[in-house]
């Protein structure tokens, strides 16, 4: 294990003004997102929406990486160039997603575990051959009628830290992503609650299985109310709910914490990260994004699929990333998006 190597990597992917791009949803995820504003999901057309996405002038101000799914990080776009050299062409570290998404927890209705880690140290060294530099791992936790319980915790992390373990002895930056579903009615205080549980275990374990924590970035859920909750609190609560959350939980030693979305509008996911970041400083870690439909969702709607829509689709693209990039630092405001439109 390189950790000079991680560390470098880590930094460079929360480096100032920059975030990540997750570009990795699975064949299904995708197909739904592209059914839903009219686009016929196959190889040619996913392969098409990447490229508009990748070959975007300017990328590479505001996207520090993109994680990439296992179909497209062995595509090439129309030239013929492989997918990780468009991005490093552009300035853009190439990762990838390396679990295998969730299956149902035995014996634990509505709970979910990764699978994933069978051959994972080859595949890796696969990645790392094609081009990937840093890697990422999706554990999934619920709230509900008695969940998340114990076993659904405790397994979702031992997981989550033996990934980290894999990808650090091939010199691949690992990316933990512990999420707390956004689903539900559930109030902020019960999202608090479980996301500190799962965080202070995700790092014991992280701790117990040796993984170097300078090396490593986190991609945890901000600190929110469900969807369907009665009461939904402001931006500042959500910001103020969840650095203080992270403060109890994550180690001075990571480099940095990329949110994700989970569900949030994108407007509203980039109010969030703005918030924390004009409410807070002098934290240890940098506070990042790694978004994929807020980052996405208008850009996929005007492509639809048309070649003569891949300009305006760049141009929105390249608009979420320049506000998320201004969310970095705390300067980002509503009129930014007035003056845009």
């Amino acid at each position: 294990m390189d950790v000079s190597k991680l560390q470098e990597t880590a930094r460079e992917l929360v480096a100032p003004g920059k975030g990540i791009l997750a570009a990795d949803e699975s064949f299904g995820t995708i197909g739904k997102r592209f059914d839903a504003v009219g686009i016929e999901s196959n190889e040619e057309s996913r392969r098409a929406y990447r490229e508009m996405l990748f070959t975007t002038e300017g990328i590479g101000e505001f996207l520090s990486g993109v994680i990439l799914f296992d179909e497209t990080i062995r595509q090439e776009n129309s030239d013929g160039t492989p997918m990780p050299e468009v991005l490093e062409g552009a300035g853009v570290i190439p990762g990838i997603k390396v679990d295998k998404s969730t299956v149902d927890l035995p014996l634990s209705e509505g709970e979910k575990f990764t699978q994933g880690l069978d051959g994972l140290g080859d595949r890796l060294a696969e990645y790392r051959e094609i081009g990937a530099r840093f890697t990422k791992w999706r554990a999934v936790i619920t709230i509900g009628d008695g969940i998340p319980t114990e076993s659904c915790v405790e397994a979702n992390a031992e997981a989550l830290a033996l990934y980290a373990a894999f990808a650090q002895e091939h010199d691949l930056v690992p990316i933990v992503e512990p999420e707390v579903l956004i689903d539900g009615d559930h109030s902020i205080e019960q999202c608090y609650d479980a996301t500190e549980w799962m965080l202070n275990r995700t790092f014991g374990e992280l701790y117990e299985h040796g993984v170097e924590l300078s090396g490593i970035l986190l991609k945890p859920n901000m600190v929110i109310s469900g969807k369907d909750a009665p009461q939904q609190v402001s931006v500042e609560e959500v910001a103020s709910a969840t650095v203080e959350c992270l403060l109890r939980t994550v180690p001075a030693a990571v480099p940095g914490i990329a949110f994700l979305s989970g569900g949030q509008t994108d407007l509203r996911a980039t109010a969030h990260l703005n918030a924390m970041n004009s409410m807070y400083g002098g934290l240890p870690w940098e506070l990042s994004f790694s978004y994929a439909r807020a980052l996405q969702g208008q850009p996929m709607e005007i492509w639809g699929g048309d070649v003569d829509n891949v300009q305006a689709a760049q141009k929105a693209f390249h608009h979420r990333a320049k506000m998320n990039g201004a969310a970095r630092s705390g300067d980002y405001s509503e009129e930014m998006e007035e003056q845009a439109a």
